[in-house]
């Protein structure tokens, strides 16, 4: 078992948080990389495990199960909580 628990339930890659990132943040977070806290992985979040059982969505990183990133969402209100990410570099292509 790894440090991240049981992990053997189903669940989706990073690209399941496009949407609801989007409704946030003007820019595509999925090409955004990021960093694991946990054991220093870098790669772009569309890499990250989603797993949407929980009220919202909770990423982990696929290299040693960690939670990197928990968003959840209310009707006036989102909280996003990166504490599992050391950084984020997010690509925002050439200044228009």
């Amino acid at each position: 078992m790894n440090a991240g628990g049981n992990l053997d339930q189903a669940y989706e890659d990073g690209n399941a948080l496009g949407g609801p990132l989007s409704e946030i943040f003007a820019v595509d977070l999925t090409a955004a990389v990021s960093r694991c806290a946990g054991c220093g992985a870098t790669g772009p979040m569309a890499r990250l495990r989603v797993y949407d059982r929980a009220p919202g969505l909770v990423a982990r990183c696929p290299d040693c199960g960690r939670v990197v990133l928990r968003l959840v969402r209310g009707p006036d209100t989102a909280w996003l909580d990166l504490q599992g990410a050391s950084s984020l570099a997010i690509p925002l292509g050439p200044p228009s």
